[in-house]
């Protein structure tokens, strides 16, 4: 019975780590975020090409 508590509560405080460090993963992905309007969509210039020709 001893080995079952201490088993179950090794199995929570492993899962609480986890969950920590999930949202901790995610805070930190979200802080570095770069929102879409602030980035620049990429437009090819083909004007380069006529004047190598």
């Amino acid at each position: 019975m001893q080995n079952d508590e201490s088993a179950n509560k090794l199995e929570q405080s492993e899962a609480a780590e986890r969950e920590a460090a999930k949202q901790r993963l995610l805070a930190q992905a979200e802080s570095e975020r770069v929102p879409v309007e602030d980035t620049t969509r990429a437009v090819p210039d083909r004007r380069w090409r006529r004047e190598q020709r």
